[in-house]
This record gives C-alpha cells, sequence and structure tokens, in this order.
C-alpha cells in the first residue's frame, strides 16, 4: 500500500501562485511514476502532468504548458505541482496519483495508477 497526501491547495487570485505538495509513504517512492489530476464539479478527472520514476521525463497537459511544472524529490517521497500564471478555469480538486511501472516512462491513464490521494481543493479567482 502507499498512502499519498496532498497539501498545499487554498484560494489565489488569477495570475497567481500555489504549490501543490504530495507526500508518500508505505512503498518504496522511487518505484512509483506520478501524477497529478484534477476534477472540477460536473466534469471528468483529467491529468495535468505526469513525471517519470526518476524524474527525467515529465508530460504536462496542453491548458498547462508553460505555466505548471512538475518536480519529485526522491529522498524526500515527495512531488510538488507548481502552478504559476493561475487561471479561473485551473479550479478543481488536485489529486495526486501513483502508478507502478517501469523506469523511463511516464502513465497518462487514469485508470493504471494503483494510488490516489483524498485531494486538495485549488480555487482561483478573477
Amino acid at each position: 500500500q502507499v498512502q499519498l497526501v496532498e497539501s498545499g491547495g487554498g484560494s489565489a487570485q488569477a495570475g497567481g501562485s500555489l504549490r501543490l505538495s504530495c507526500s508518500a509513504s508505505g512503498r518504496t517512492f522511487s518505484n512509483f511514476a506520478m501524477g497529478w489530476f484534477r476534477q472540477a464539479p460536473g466534469k471528468e478527472r483529467d491529468l495535468v502532468a505526469a513525471i517519470s520514476r526518476n524524474g527525467d521525463i515529465t508530460y504536462y497537459a496542453d491548458s498547462v504548458k508553460g505555466r505548471f511544472s512538475i518536480s519529485r524529490d526522491n529522498a524526500e517521497n515527495t512531488v510538488y505541482l507548481e502552478m504559476n500564471s493561475l487561471r479561473p478555469e485551473d479550479t478543481a480538486v488536485y489529486y495526486c496519483a501513483a502508478d507502478r511501472t517501469w523506469v523511463g516512462r511516464v502513465e497518462l491513464k487514469a485508470d493504471e495508477y494503483n494510488y490516489w490521494g483524498q485531494g486538495t481543493q485549488v480555487t482561483v479567482s478573477s
């Protein structure tokens, strides 16, 4: 089992920044690729960003490319999502997820992730 706990959500003005953290425990963190997803009311859960096990490969949804940055610290068992130039449409519950997979790949499909955090709310006002 892997336990994931997100933190860092909250409210921001459009154009502002927030940094989300996801702390993992229970298994060897570096054995998992990680992803950040978000879900707005009435919408599906979408992948925002993903990172490979050793951080050498990243993926970003087009909607956040150039504004968000995913990173990880395997020594601290933590994955981060730095969010800049926030927009009202970034408002959602943000979830981190862990995918037990091979070195050198990221997972784009939510169904393939093995473990999920409880989510943290991000609200961006105009």
